[in-house]
């Protein structure tokens, strides 16, 4: 099986259902798979085949769709990136995938330095332009029909590569993280089961096409003939409306998105009442807006998910009412371990007892699991060993058998000789009702090696530190030597793109307004 394989197949099964609204737009399976095949013509036309990588710098909007599949149904690799980047991360990007072809809107970020930046490749690859304000070849043009067309012969197999992923990272380059389309297949399957998602589910894709969160909301409602509901611009009354208007019935996004969604003043406004399931992975959700999800959305289905964009799913947990945070168990294609810390020396035999902290490893076995990554040698030896792909996080299981993920390898603090893990000072602080965010970091201190500190956004400007140390020594839950040292209270938290939290930003005191 390929990809592409599986819109046809929802085409054929559901021509006429609706699979992509993009503000006035809507288009049918049917009328979908035809602008494809007309695009994957024109692309061929121009010479675009199997291995070439097509950069893509776009939105989420209709044409990074089209861009998608047609680079599925040539056997091309969709090579998506953020298109916030620095103008020396996407100049990397472009020397380390050598794209054949460049696919860029318009006004967003540094789009206005690729016809520079490509100049470094020999040749030069073609860009065509989404949007206004560019007068070389427009997306428009490649919607006509091509000649002669695309046959059924040599399509990509499941070994095949399909798109790649740069990892975002919280320090160093991005990473090339190249994924089959069995890779593909399997994690959208996974996705599909891990959800208990139903044939016509629908979805909003807000998060970027460029992360994995993006690409597993897609296919997964591709392989349901879904409906995919386009929001390019995030804005928190929009995903709300988009969400009553076009009876969603599946989330699936980084914590910092439901925390705006829930915290609406005029939530009460909207008719959540499709919304049925919700998934959150990308970063750690707390116990605090755990309990808003379940109050201010009641979803009949809520589902934490642990994974990464070389592996889509380490765990999943759907038992969130009675474990809140937990990670759960190993999902539907995995087998995890967790192990002694021994960064870039780790051993898949050395398990920690049940209730220690260790890594978490996952068995490269799995059908979703990539093989190493692209043009890195380097960071493929550090992460691949023996089998297993070490995932740098930092986890330990209960004694019910349950996942518990601490934070990373390198987040982990050392103060005064003890381990501490800045996720579950986080959670605990995150529950006093005048913090609206928190992030933990640790500081050089002369006496204790590293102070833990806590960088809180107040919801309450009469919030003192003092008031916080005191919430914490009379909190059970959080030992004394792991409550922070200092309290230092700030705007807001320096986060991806995607919502991981920029502990080095924090450490560097690049948190400032």
């Amino acid at each position: 099986m390929n990809l592409i394989e599986f819109l046809w197949r929802s085409r054929d099964r559901y021509p006429l259902a609706e699979a992509l609204v993009d503000e006035e737009i809507r288009w049918t399976y049917q009328e979908l798979t035809e602008r494809v095949e007309r695009v994957a013509e024109n692309l061929a036309q121009r010479g675009l085949g199997p291995d070439d990588h097509v950069l893509v710098v776009m939105s989420n909007r209709r044409e990074n769709i089209i861009v998608y599949w047609a680079c599925q149904r040539l056997g091309a690799i969709y090579t998506p990136v953020n298109f916030r980047m620095s103008e020396s991360e996407l100049a990397y990007c472009i020397q380390d995938a050598q794209p054949r072809l460049i696919v860029a809107e318009g006004g967003l970020g540094t789009t206005h330095k690729l016809p520079v930046l490509r100049e470094s490749l020999d040749p030069p690859p073609p860009i065509i332009w989404v949007g206004e304000g560019n007068d070389t070849e427009s997306f428009d043009s490649l919607y006509q029909p091509g000649q002669p067309p695309l046959g059924s012969d040599n399509l990509p197999s499941q070994f095949h590569p399909a798109i790649m992923l740069y990892t975002a990272g919280t320090t160093g380059r991005p990473k090339g993280v190249p994924r089959t389309h069995g890779n593909e297949i399997s994690a959208a399957v996974a996705h599909i089961i891990q959800n208990r998602y139903q044939m016509m589910e629908s979805t909003v894709a807000i998060m970027p096409l460029y992360h994995t969160m993006g690409m597993r909301s897609v296919l997964a409602t591709t392989f349901l003939n879904g409906k995919l509901v386009l929001l390019p611009r995030y804005d928190p009354d929009m995903l709300a409306e988009s969400i009553a208007r076009e009876r969603i019935s599946a989330l699936y996004l980084v914590p910092t998105l439901f925390y705006d969604l829930v915290n609406l003043r005029h939530i009460d406004q909207f008719d959540f009442h499709a919304l049925d399931k919700i998934g959150y992975a990308g970063a750690a959700m707390t116990t605090a807006l755990t309990a808003q999800c379940f109050e201010r959305l009641s979803p009949q289905i809520f589902v934490n998910h642990f994974g990464s964009s070389e592996v889509y799913t380490f765990t999943v947990c759907s038992w969130l009412n009675r474990k809140p945070t937990c990670a759960g168990r190993p999902g539907f294609h995995e087998q995890v371990r967790i192990v002694e810390i021994i960064p870039g020396a780790g051993d898949p035999r050395a398990l920690v007892k049940p209730g220690s902290p260790g890594e978490v490893i996952v068995h490269l076995s799995s059908p979703e699991a990539f093989q190493g990554y692209w043009n890195r040698p380097d960071a493929t030896a550090r992460a691949l060993r023996d089998g297993w792909y070490f995932t740098g996080d930092v986890a330990f299981q209960d004694e019910d058998g349950d996942l518990w993920v601490q934070g990373r390898v390198d987040d982990m603090m050392i103060s005064g000789g003890e381990n501490i893990h800045p996720l579950e000072v986080e959670d605990v602080l995150s529950r006093h009702p005048k913090v609206a965010e928190v992030a933990v970091a640790g500081m050089p201190n002369p006496k204790w090696g590293q102070a833990v500190t806590a960088f809180v956004v107040r919801l309450d400007p009469s919030l003192t530190a003092e008031e916080l140390d005191q919430y914490c020594l009379a909190n059970t839950a959080l030992a004394d030597f792991k409550r922070p040292r200092q309290y230092i209270f700030v705007p807001e938290i320096p986060k991806s793109p995607v919502g991981k939290i920029l502990r080095r930003k924090l450490r560097a005191g690049d948190y400032l307004p």
